[in-house]
């Protein structure tokens, strides 16, 4: 049958999308076996730094990335591993502020990628993270949910000191890195305390433990201003923004008693 023959196109069209999945599959494979190469036999401590290092070879063309986890309350994430101090500085800000292409990407279980913070439509997007991801030095921001059935687990965020858009490689790349991520952080062994609560994935106590502060800081606010947790909460975000810091850095001053909240 030659090109122009009635069914030919269609049968082009058929050879290329057979083509896309097995090229698909291949680079699947090949992450999944880097991922896999890059934990075995590490201790279960050293496994957050270890996909790290495995996810930054894979995406080596972005300038760094972090992995989040979502705790049991919205809004609350934890940063399992960010390849450097700005990586994770920009996932505490959109967790602080509650804005930014990480939470949009958990409400709408969908990527989404902000390829020039410094200009419409995502400056006027996020404005408030946009400012602050801008003087900490980063101009495109890519989140990626991490996705088990109807749950999202959390997100792969990317970043890049320069505006501009993923490559067609990167692309795919980043989506079949968090769909790993995402088998990685569901098979690892979970434990339940004895009243039966949610298990929790072993691995993520370390990372859990800034939360604590937080939270520690959330129950001295109410104790001191007579405010409810969820209010505790915002009053604590709102400290870090006005100071631009983090909520874990006020968190951490509340605690220690270097920050008086008491005349809020």
């Amino acid at each position: 049958m030659s090109w122009w023959e009635p069914g030919a196109e269609g049968a082009e069209d058929a050879e290329g999308v057979q083509d896309a999945e097995r090229q698909t599959q291949l680079l699947r494979t090949r992450i999944t076996r880097r991922l896999i190469d890059a934990v075995r036999d590490v201790p279960p401590a050293s496994v957050p730094q270890a996909l790290c290092r495995a996810c930054v070879s894979l995406l080596p063309d972005v300038s760094g990335l972090s992995l989040s986890v979502l705790g049991r309350k919205a809004g609350m994430g934890v940063v399992l591993f960010a390849s450097d101090g700005m990586a994770a500085q920009l996932a505490e800000i959109q967790y602080t502020l509650g804005e930014g292409p990480c939470t949009d990407a958990v409400r709408l279980r969908a990527p989404v990628f902000a390829s020039d913070l410094t200009r419409a439509p995502d400056a006027l997007r996020w404005p408030l993270f946009c400012v602050q991801a801008a003087r900490a030095g980063a101009e495109a921001v890519f989140s990626v949910p991490l996705t088990a059935g109807a749950s999202v687990l959390g997100t792969l965020d990317l970043y890049q000191g320069t505006p501009g858009p993923l490559d067609d490689e990167q692309v795919p790349t980043a989506l079949l890195v968090a769909d790993a991520l995402s088998l990685a952080v569901t098979a690892l062994d979970r434990t339940r305390n004895v009243s039966g609560s949610d298990g929790v994935v072993t691995w993520l106590k370390g990372a859990e433990s800034d939360r604590v502060e937080i939270h520690q800081a959330t129950g001295v606010i109410m104790v001191h201003l007579g405010v409810d947790a969820e209010e505790a909460l915002l009053r604590l975000r709102a400290r870090a923004f006005a100071q631009g810091t983090t909520s874990l850095d006020v968190a951490r001053s509340i605690i220690d008693g270097s920050l008086d909240i008491r005349h809020e």
